[in-house]
């Protein structure tokens, strides 16, 4: 599986994404795959359809990073992380 995040880094992502992330009536299924996907996208200015087929179907992050836009989750990941370490301080703009 290819991933954005190494298991260390992961490991410091992952709760702050839990504490932001809105909590549906379902869990997310790979997580760390599809929040990949989207930072990979992001990283590479690439369209939702070009990601590698190992980040899963293109259509979750897309949907994903959407949904989470429209509630602000996004705003709230990078307030927690923008007082942290600079090597967690990923700013990434979208102009669609």
């Amino acid at each position: 599986m290819q991933s954005v995040f190494s298991d260390a880094a992961w490991s410091v992502w992952e709760p702050l994404i839990e504490e932001v992330r809105p909590k549906g009536k379902t869990p997310p299924k790979n997580l760390r795959r599809t929040i990949s996907a989207i930072f990979w996208r992001h990283q590479n200015g690439a369209k939702w359809r070009a990601l590698p087929p190992e980040f899963g179907p293109w259509w979750i992050a897309a949907q994903l990073f959407i949904r989470w836009s429209k509630l602000g989750v996004w705003q709230r990941l990078f307030e927690k992380v923008r007082g942290a370490e600079p090597a967690l301080g990923m700013v990434f703009l979208d102009g669609t």
